[in-house]
């Protein structure tokens, strides 16, 4: 009989990416990949380590599953990720149950490591980062009609606040051939948006090519003929020019949407945070996008309470979330990161104060996203079928505005049966907090 393997990935789609790549290589060596974790013999952890609430989710999975290897229930406990890779030595002392413990850069050796494990070995590897596989076969692990795309690793903009350089290391491309001919066999497969993601799409190629790609590639991934969405994520404002806005305004392939990180408002506070631009800027980019794009969807993410942000830093930023009205927004109370410049900055302000300027920034975003979702009544929307809840007798489905698993549902009734991964039109009829109903249109 053969062992059973499962795998539990938190985190972002880029670590998602690389559990994908690592359960491909399982499979191919003749072990059964099982979707209930708890029952398998052997349980992967592909742990996530950017933030507090991160880790605490990561190790807390962990000790779940060592107590199941204690119990007997699971034969064998192996730690990947970003959090293994950034407490190397820390987590192999304090978890000594965790049979097998692999740095990013020793993800390829994960079918030897099990079979280590399974006959008592325990294996402890941190590989260089660069050795990280950037492509390779995948087995998708979310619904199949739609995937990630990496097109590079790590990141150069070394923001005060964040441990990704230190976990991910520096920025690198894969070539733009890699690139389509990942893309033509997930298509082949049957995917229908494919979302390119990297720490920063919009330096994608300035290691390799000597400057911004970006555009470039997406006009290569237009090409393919059975992708019908293609969603851009993670772009920086200061890269964002004219040749990309161009792109994604003339090809229909490309949805109308972007994520723009951007953090903050305050030109003071986004210098501390060593980035670039200032509110300002902000608002004015924002605004060429719209008028080179009519209606596309923005989103952004912010963060309230880094150290020394001031009463008037804070109201700043509430201005700016009012007067930008972006379509979507995520704002997170600042986690104080060991090894990040901010993390040992004076003026840390305590957590209480933190978590509640995050919730009045998404307490403002609420008003922005009512009045948004009333101008959608009336609308026709062309939806991407994800399924049906029996519990509200309705489809659901995202439409050009909403990025897979972090962005809102559309929900749908229909006259007839409807097939996961299909698109439809639907139009728009109420709104119920951030989601939009509707019914389909025949």
């Amino acid at each position: 009989m053969a062992v059973k393997v499962g795998m539990v990935s938190l985190g972002c789609s880029k670590n998602q990416i690389d559990a994908e790549i690592m359960l491909s290589l399982i499979k191919e060596r003749g072990f059964e990949l099982c979707t209930d974790a708890g029952s398998c013999d052997v349980v992967i952890v592909n742990t996530c380590g950017f933030i507090e609430d991160a880790k605490k989710e990561s190790i807390e999975n962990i000790l779940e599953f060592c107590t199941l290897k204690k119990e007997g229930k699971i034969k064998a406990v192996v730690v990947t990720g970003c959090l293994a890779e950034r407490y190397q030595q820390e987590i192999a002392q304090e978890i000594p149950e965790a049979d097998v413990i692999l740095g990013i850069g020793s993800n390829s050796q994960i079918v030897e490591s099990i079979e280590k494990a399974l006959t008592g070995h325990k294996v402890i590897s941190f590989g260089d980062k660069c050795n990280l596989p950037l492509e390779g076969k995948r087995i998708i692990s979310n619904l199949p009609f739609f995937a990630y795309i990496k097109i590079a690793e790590g990141c150069d903009n070394f923001c005060s606040f964040c441990a990704i350089p230190m976990i991910r290391g520096r920025y690198r491309s894969r070539t733009i051939e890699n690139i389509v001919e990942e893309a033509r066999t997930l298509a082949k497969g049957g995917v229908k948006e494919l979302n390119v993601v990297a720490q920063d799409t919009t330096k994608y190629g300035v290691d390799l090519y000597g400057k911004q790609m970006l555009p470039e590639l997406l006009q290569r991934l237009c090409e393919i003929e059975e992708l019908e969405w293609i969603r851009v994520l993670y772009c920086y404002p200061e890269r964002i020019d004219d040749a990309l806005l161009d792109v994604m305004a003339k090809e229909p392939k490309i949805v109308k949407y972007m994520d723009i990180p951007l953090q903050h408002a305050s030109e003071g506070l986004l210098k501390r945070m060593n980035r670039q631009g200032s509110g300002k800027e902000y608002l004015q980019l924002i605004r060429r996008i719209r008028e080179k794009i009519p209606g596309i969807a923005l989103r952004t993410t912010l963060i309230a309470g880094f150290p020394g942000e001031t009463q008037q830093d804070f109201e700043q930023l509430c201005d700016f979330v009012k007067e930008a009205r972006f379509e979507r927004l995520g704002c997170f109370a600042y986690s104080q990161e060991e090894g990040t410049k901010a993390g040992a900055m004076e003026n840390q302000i305590d957590e209480k104060r933190k978590q509640r300027r995050a919730e009045i920034v998404m307490e403002l975003q609420y008003d922005v996203m009512q009045k948004h979702n009333n101008r959608m009544l009336g609308k026709t929307l062309t939806v991407l079928v994800e399924g049906y809840d029996k519990y509200a007798s309705s489809y659901f489905g995202r439409s050009y505005m909403d990025a897979p698993d972090i962005d809102t549902k559309l929900f749908f009734t229909s006259p007839k049966p409807l097939r996961a991964g299909t698109f439809v039109k639907v139009r728009v009829e109420d709104v119920i907090d951030y989601d939009l109903l509707g019914v389909l249109e025949e």
